[in-house]
């Protein structure tokens, strides 16, 4: 799946990963990709950059942290990262009813 795809929802992806513990870079994309099995491959410069503007947002903190012996830096949910996730989650729902109307399994045929 391309990133191009996910636009307007990476964030609360990021934020539903994060959900689980801080976590580096890496281990962002990784879970990205295991929670996706496989599905959501993204490159570190569509991840990255959407971690800073979640942190200028205020919804994830991050600082400097040593992982096996490598400088890296971790990132964690804020209070209103939480705040945040729990609108998206809301929004998802309520856009998924909507087009789920339209495209899901029991739709009826439009007459023509």
């Amino acid at each position: 799946m391309k990133a191009q795809s996910l636009h307007g929802h990476l964030d609360a992806l990021l934020l539903a990963v994060l959900e689980q513990g801080a976590l580096h870079g890496y281990a962002i994309i990784e879970a990205l990709r295991a929670r996706s099995d496989g599905s959501l491959d993204l490159p570190t410069g569509t991840i990255y950059p959407a971690l800073r503007r979640l942190e200028r947002a205020g919804h994830v903190a991050s600082s400097w942290s040593t992982v096996n012996g490598r400088e890296r830096r971790t990132y964690e949910l804020t209070d209103s990262g939480r705040r945040a996730l729990a609108g998206e989650r809301q929004g998802w729902h309520e856009f998924s009813a909507t087009v789920g109307r339209f495209l899901g399994p029991d739709t009826p045929p439009t007459p023509a």
